[in-house]
């Protein structure tokens, strides 16, 4: 039995860099299922950690939030190890090209898409301004 659908919340620490500064930050990332079947929610800094806490569990994408380097970093990694795809807002490619100039995101996130996971609906919702493509 798969187990009921849950949140999971990992904290990765890291450098944030913007605007010719940089600075150390902690980071939060989300895992949404259940004990067979999950998404990551901003693979940030350390994949090892988040492939740690995936575990033996199908990561069926690896959604990014948006495109500022300490909430990216990672995420290539985790789908690289698990076959997941990475999946962000086409409008922060900029920013994604900043951080990974050669690899693109697997697919697009758009505002009212849904993601289903372990049985449950994640609705996307475009929420510009922290970034351009962000997403909650």
């Amino acid at each position: 039995m798969a187990g009921a659908p849950r949140i999971e919340h990992l904290v990765t620490s890291g450098t944030f860099s913007l605007d010719g500064g940089t600075w150390d930050v902690d980071n939060n990332v989300w895992i949404v299922g259940d004990d067979d079947e999950v998404v990551v929610i901003d693979a940030a800094h350390d994949s090892d950690a988040v492939l740690e806490a995936v575990g033996d569990r199908r990561l069926s994408a690896v959604v990014c939030t948006h495109a500022h380097d300490d909430h990216v970093r990672a995420a290539p990694d985790v789908a690289l190890a698990t076959g997941a795809r990475v999946l962000l807002h086409p409008d922060d490619q900029v920013l994604w090209k900043t951080v990974h100039p050669n690899r693109r995101p697997d697919g697009p996130l758009a505002d009212g898409d849904e993601l289903v996971v372990a049985g449950i609906g994640l609705r996307v919702l475009h929420t510009p301004g922290h970034a351009p493509g962000a997403v909650f």
